[in-house]
């Protein structure tokens, strides 16, 4: 009766501690009954740490991995820019926006690919309507509208172009046409300007701007280069001003540069064998007229001596009129009967008034007149001169030689001063090498003297780990070796804690006769044994104990909590265990 009773009692006991845990596991959360359900399931916990772990390393990876995104177009307007996404999406390209939606980005090993296979369709057309405008008119267009379609096709085509050339991003053509008219005052000439965008650095010269120019003038009727404007993006004049300005234009300041450059590597060149590469230094100056300048003259020389003269013509007239009248009256024998001979001064008689003829010889001779005009050529010089542009006027020169390097008797380097001879060589060979004109008023001037020792500041060649490429892929391979630190940080961090806690020895709980609970973790073998006998059990209590670590106490406690939370029949029939003990 006694041993029925005791059972029924451990079975009251033991439904009594069932009941009161079920009536706890009631008044639980939510929240706890799910760590419990955790707890209870340690492999769950792992899984959705390394589950965790492999998205975190997963998405870092694919930022490492990312393409390095360039830049395919910019400044696109709306339909090209429509276009060119509808292209990208049905090609698969991934893109993105930058600049506040005005640069079109693209993965950079496909930008060169892309714009080749864009421009094959005609892409971007950057608003620049050519000539085809005028394929597709309405039948019974006005000519206002024809003309203006004209010219929207013109300013196209010369748009396009133009930005064919190398430095040149993009362009635009405005053209005002001439208005013809019958009267003269009311004509309006054609004129044109031309803005630029440049790409990032580049510079147009004077010479492509001219080009650009009088490519414009050519291609619009009645438009002179010097009605062509051409401006920058930043609102630079680029076109020379040819509106009877008289200063220097930039070809005139080049083409000086470039004479005083000339000389100045003649000289160089020539002295540079002898003294050596870094001993002689030169400079030119040049005084250049690019005054434009014409002179015609016409010079008369003196008369020359008849002989030597040319005649141009001549014209001799003779008149006689003496006593004897020429032959008068009817035609006839008589009439016909020549005059008498006149007498001549020396057939006159010495005296005068012998034979009462005074006075007649001297009648007769003031009755002779002869007239001989004679004309000779003009001497007359014409000489027209055009005096050539950029005539050198004036050269001077200056060098500088330095001092030569020697040995001494003590074998140290020292220098030494050119001779007065070795200098005056110098300059009779660069007096022969420059053109040296006294007439002209040249100049030269060559001094020695030693050279001050000057640092090289020309920075030296990068190396290897400045270099671009090598930046380049440093930054590649440490975005990989960040991604590797991040997932060591996370399995040191993380999932070793936890695989350590929930894989190992579970702790084992036994009840003794004596109705003690022992818990042992694992193999510890710092756990005294309680099955040895008395004598054993009081040796050891007197031997010093191992004090155990607070954590492992904590640990064991923490295991007994969530067993008494996920068993309670088993601490129900430990606690009536004790209990029976106790009676």
């Amino acid at each position: 009766m006694s041993e029925a009773g005791a059972t029924a009692g451990r079975q009251t006991n033991t439904a009594s501690a069932s009941g009161s845990a079920g009536g706890d596991n009631t008044t639980t959360t939510f929240s706890e009954r799910v760590r419990s359900q955790l707890r209870g399931n340690p492999i769950v916990i792992l899984l959705v740490a390394g589950a965790a772990s492999i998205a975190v390393i997963a998405a870092l990876m694919m930022w490492a991995s990312s393409p390095d995104y360039r830049v395919l177009y910019n400044n696109l307007d709306e339909a090209d820019g429509g276009r060119i996404i509808t292209e990208l999406d049905s090609r698969g390209v991934p893109y993105r926006f930058s600049n506040n939606g005005q640069a079109l980005m693209v993965p950079s090993d496909r930008v060169h690919p892309l714009r080749l296979y864009l421009a094959e369709q005609g892409l971007p057309r950057g608003g620049n309507v050519g000539l085809e405008l005028m394929d597709d008119q309405a039948f019974g267009i006005s000519q206002f509208a024809e003309q203006v379609n004209y010219q929207r096709g013109l300013e196209g085509e010369l748009s396009s172009s133009i930005e064919s050339l190398g430095p040149v991003e993009g362009a635009r053509v405005h053209l005002s046409m001439a208005k013809p008219s019958v009267f003269i005052r009311d004509r309006e000439p054609a004129k044109a300007s031309v803005v630029l965008t440049l790409l990032p650095g580049r510079l147009l010269g004077d010479g492509q701007v001219s080009a650009i120019v009088h490519m414009v003038s050519s291609s619009v009727p009645e438009l002179a280069p010097e009605d062509v404007s051409v401006v920058d993006q930043n609102g630079r004049l680029l076109s020379a001003d040819t509106g009877g300005s008289d200063d220097l234009d930039g070809s005139q300041l080049e083409y000086l540069a470039e004479v005083e450059r000339s000389y100045q590597q003649r000289i160089e060149n020539i002295l540079t064998p002898i003294l050596g590469e870094d001993n002689v230094r030169a400079q030119v100056a040049a005084q250049v007229d690019f005054s434009q300048r014409e002179e015609t003259s016409e010079r008369y020389g003196p008369n020359q001596p008849p002989n030597e003269a040319a005649v141009r013509s001549r014209q001799l007239s003779v008149s006689l009129d003496g006593e004897n009248p020429l032959g008068t009256g009817i035609p006839g024998a008589l009439s016909n009967t020549p005059p008498g001979t006149a007498p001549s001064p020396i057939n006159q008689p010495d005296e005068e008034g012998e034979d009462g003829a005074d006075g007649e010889g001297d009648e007769a001779l003031r009755n002779l007149r002869q007239d001989d005009v004679v004309n000779y050529e003009v001497d007359r010089s014409i000489e027209h001169i055009q005096h050539r542009l950029g005539r050198i006027e004036r050269l001077t020169a200056a060098v500088v030689v330095n001092y030569r390097q020697t040995v001494n008797e003590e074998g140290e380097q020292e220098q030494v001063p050119l001779s007065a001879e070795e200098v005056q060589q110098i300059e009779g060979l660069v007096r022969q090498s420059m053109g040296f004109s006294e007439a002209r008023g040249d100049a030269i001037d060559v001094v020695n003297t030693p050279f001050a020792d000057i640092e090289d500041d020309t920075p030296d060649a990068p190396e290897w780990w400045q270099r671009q490429d090598t930046l380049e892929l440093a930054a590649q391979l440490g975005r990989y070796l960040l991604v590797a630190l991040a997932a060591l940080l996370l399995y040191l961090l993380i999932l070793r804690p936890l695989i350590k806690r929930y894989t190992e020895s579970p702790v084992m709980a036994t009840a003794t006769p004596g109705g003690a609970l022992q818990t042992q973790v694992g193999d510890d073998e710092d756990e005294p044994d309680e099955d040895a006998d008395s004598n054993d059990s009081e040796e050891t209590y007197q031997k010093p104990k191992r004090r155990r670590k607070t954590s492992l106490y904590e640990h064991n406690l923490n295991d007994l909590r969530e067993m008494a939370q996920e068993d309670p029949r088993m601490v129900a029939m430990i606690v009536r265990s004790w209990m029976n003990a106790n009676e």
